[in-house]
């Protein structure tokens, strides 16, 4: 696989199968991710499973869309990671959380690959409001750990 177009870690006092779970549910990832607003399981899924789908909300300030994503792993408390395509079924993206137990809670890494054909980057950049999607994917990457992070250390008391 090439390099991700965007990625960070941080390491997380809380068990992996926490982070799993937040990273995995639909819900407790609109919890913690930026662009993420909400999901719905399609085709009768309801839990993260490889093969699943999922329709995904998202929004930057006042903008809008909706994406197609199909989980591609679901290793609890270790990886999980998704396929999106835009609604016209057009490649968009790989999102993938890696977590890795430690001593004290796990490491996670996220990354994305920018799966968009140059042809439809203008019109997804200015349907979405952004010029440079790998520095904001970065940045997005940056809070949404420091969102997990948070979450998840609560969430172990």
């Amino acid at each position: 696989m090439s390099e991700p177009s965007a990625s960070a870690h941080t390491a997380v006092n809380a068990p992996a199968e926490v982070v799993y779970a937040l990273v995995s549910d639909l819900p407790g990832m609109s919890r913690v991710a930026e662009e993420f607003e909400r999901g719905t399981w399609l085709g009768g899924a309801r839990e993260a499973a490889v093969g699943a789908r999922f329709r995904g909300r998202n929004r930057r300030a006042r903008r809008r869309w909706t994406t197609t994503a199909t989980v591609t792993d679901a290793d609890p408390g270790r990886r999980f990671a998704f396929e999106v395509v835009s609604v016209a079924r057009i490649p968009v993206a790989r999102w993938q959380y890696d977590i890795e137990p430690t001593d004290d809670g796990c490491r996670v890494e996220e990354r994305t690959w920018d799966r968009r054909p140059s042809w439809f980057r203008p019109l997804t950049n200015l349907f979405t409001g952004v010029r440079d999607r790998a520095e904001c994917n970065q940045r997005n990457i940056e809070r949404t750990l420091g969102q997990l992070k948070a979450v998840a250390e609560a969430a172990r008391g």
